[in-house]
């Protein structure tokens, strides 16, 4: 199984001690092939350092505790058409097609309204952990 997860399931396994930390850590223990790209991974540490004050260097930390998780970092070589309002999330929706995701995990309701884009299913990360059987 392949997933990507959005910035915003990142940030929220780092703040908050939840569903989403609980995914990231099976991406860890390679459960799953969690899947990046430089846009997700710009933007979870600027969203650690600007909205929630996090100093640089934990920051880059946080960074190298999901980059034990990644399984392959895509760089999309395609765009797609405005699919979604904020171009940030088109750009999240190229690295799930070219990683050749199953899931793209989320919490973004522009995101989730979607319900699939191409053959890869949007979903929330209950729902994701929710494929897990133990």
């Amino acid at each position: 199984m392949r997933a990507v997860f959005d910035t915003n399931v990142l940030v929220a396994a780092f703040i908050t001690e939840g569903i989403c930390s609980k995914i990231l850590m099976r991406g860890r223990k390679k459960q799953f092939h969690l899947i990046a790209c430089p846009v997700i991974l710009r933007e979870f540490e600027q969203v650690l350092i600007k909205k929630f004050s996090t100093a640089r260097n934990e920051a880059r930390s946080a960074l190298q505790i999901i980059s034990e998780a990644i399984h392959s970092i895509e760089r999309p070589s395609q765009l797609v058409q405005s699919v979604c309002r904020d171009p940030d999330d088109d750009a999240i929706l190229v690295c799930a097609l070219e990683g050749r995701a199953d899931y793209l995990v989320t919490g973004d309701v522009d995101l989730l309204e979607l319900k699939f884009f191409k053959e890869i299913r949007i979903v929330t990360p209950r729902d994701f952990e929710l494929l897990f059987k133990d």
